[in-house]
């Protein structure tokens, strides 16, 4: 899939559009780029503005930016509404799944590691786990036991867990790493998508997650 119009990612549009998928699920305007596309929906209204709608269905997915040489143009009113993310731990974090289409084969990996439940099943327990009424749902789980490719909050912000580190989040990659903490954190990935990166699915990282 090869995306098209407002979004090139933003990078010729003086104002990016707010379709940036942030760690804890919110939607923002950043111009900077990312490795995955994805949707929860119908978001945009008939004249393709964003409403302020979080989601517009149970399946929220993650999706690549190409597939099979198809091209469509972002934010068309009436179909499914493009949302945009770092790589695809932010993509875990906000509470995403592969997508069974696009990601066949991360699909059947994520698909056989939760234990084999239908698609409508694995997005049931998910919707309930990342959300909270209308905020994002944190977990207070032990630090030592977060398994690679999650994300916690420190201070207050975002943090991706990888080996003994832990590396704050900017929408443009990760900054300088820092040592892991002792004790209980905030958690923003879901417990079903810890248990699935705890099983052995290893999900795309930006580049800058790598020293």
């Amino acid at each position: 899939m090869v995306l098209t119009g407002a979004h090139m990612e933003q990078s010729s549009r003086p104002s990016p559009l707010r379709n940036r998928v942030l760690p804890d699920g919110r939607i923002t305007a950043d111009p900077a780029r990312g490795l995955f596309t994805g949707n929860r929906g119908i978001l945009v209204d008939r004249n393709g503005r964003m409403t302020n709608r979080q989601w517009a269905a149970k399946a929220w997915i993650t999706c690549a930016l190409e597939f099979r040489g198809r091209r469509r143009p972002v934010a068309r009113p009436g179909t499914w509404t493009e949302l945009f993310f770092l790589d695809e731990a932010v993509a875990f974090a906000a509470g995403h799944r592969p997508c069974a289409y696009c990601r066949r084969a991360e699909y059947a990996r994520f698909k056989a590691l939760w234990g084999g439940l239908r698609a409508v099943e694995m997005d049931a327990i998910l919707h309930a786990e990342r959300l909270n009424g209308r905020a994002k749902r944190t977990h207070l789980l032990a630090c030592d036991d977060l398994p690679d490719g999650a994300f916690m909050l420190q201070d207050g912000a975002p943090f991706l867990v990888v080996g003994t580190k832990i590396l704050p989040f900017f929408p443009e990659g990760y900054g300088a790493p820092r040592p892991r903490r002792a004790g209980k954190v905030q958690v923003l990935t879901p417990p079903c998508l810890l248990r699935v990166l705890g099983a052995g699915y290893r999900p795309v990282l930006h580049p800058t997650a790598t020293p």
